[in-house]
């Protein structure tokens, strides 16, 4: 049984921001930045992250278009 590292870090990241803020170190705080920022690096060259990319281009012009 394979186990997809996107998917195992979804899960951390899921886990660990369910504590509460006060319980969290600046430590904590950093390990989920990094942990964040590889699952953004894993999911940007799928399917699923050009699709992301997409949605979140077009509410960004979307976003800038009305603000004129």
């Amino acid at each position: 049984m394979t186990l997809n590292v996107a998917v195992l870090l979804a899960v951390i990241i899921v886990w660990r921001l369910r504590r509460r803020t006060e319980a969290r170190s600046r430590f904590d705080e950093r390990m989920t930045v990094v942990i964040v920022l590889a699952l953004g690096v894993l999911i940007a060259p799928t399917p699923a992250g050009q699709g992301i990319m997409n949605i979140m281009g077009q509410f960004a012009n979307g976003v800038t278009q009305d603000s004129r």
